[in-house]
């Protein structure tokens, strides 16, 4: 029987820290169906990069001394309309979130995330996906909080006098708990030790959740949550 090959997603790495970019480089190509094509060091370099190996997804640093990463990445989606980029930062801050994804990039991971997250967040974003740092989405959470202490809302009755109220008509228990330690900040890993599941069984449940809830990634999942008082807001 022959073994059929996985597809290989195609990376492009743009990082101005070379010691950082072989570790991020060395960790994605153990991964079988990862290889990084080509990398640089400035987003200036960039173009050239993705024009001559046509990468699926590219790990861009926020922070380069001649070409930022926003910057880069504006230029390179609109020459490029539907290159996929990820933001690499070390600024937890929502606002920088707001600048990367209206740049038009689909992730945005902190440089001191674990390796399983940076390989779950390219596998997401080379299938379409988004991904955003558990740890920015927490500070997105406390955003919504301070809005609603100043009783700003999108909603004409507001969300800040919702009474807590699980999503029990839509969502298993289990995806409840999980839903509300995703509005809490914490990662898969951290969710699965929470419960006392694996972190496979917990990617599952996310999966369950945003199906459920008709939205693409878990920002979404947390703000819609946090709009209709189906997690505890502290």
């Amino acid at each position: 029987m022959t073994n059929v090959r996985p597809k290989v997603t195609k990376i492009v790495l743009i990082d101005d820290h070379r010691l950082f970019r072989e570790g991020v480089k060395r960790i994605l190509n153990m991964e079988p169906d990862f290889e990084v094509v080509a990398e640089g060091d400035d987003g200036i370099i960039a173009e050239k990069l993705i024009d001559e190996s046509k990468p699926d997804v590219v790990l861009m640093d926020i922070n380069m001394p001649k070409l930022n990463g926003v910057e880069a990445t504006r230029q390179l989606i609109k020459n490029h309309p539907g290159l996929k980029v990820i933001i690499l930062s070390i600024h937890d801050d929502e606002s920088y979130v707001t600048h990367v994804l209206k740049s038009g990039a689909l992730g945005y991971l902190l440089k001191e995330m674990d390796a399983d997250s940076m390989i779950e967040a390219v596998r997401i974003v080379a299938q379409g996906g988004a991904y955003i740092h558990p740890k920015v989405t927490h500070n997105l959470v406390n955003e919504f909080r301070r809005l609603a202490s100043q009783g700003y809302s999108s909603e004409p009755s507001g969300f800040r006098d919702l009474e807590f109220r699980p999503p029990l008509h839509i969502l298993t228990h289990r995806e409840c708990e999980v839903l509300q330690l995703m509005a809490e900040g914490k990662s898969n890993r951290s969710i699965g030790e929470n419960l006392y599941i694996s972190e496979k069984t917990v990617k599952n449940h996310v999966s369950n959740i945003l199906q459920k809830m008709n939205v693409d990634d878990r920002t979404q999942a947390v703000v819609e949550a946090i709009k209709n008082g189906w997690v505890k807001i502290y």
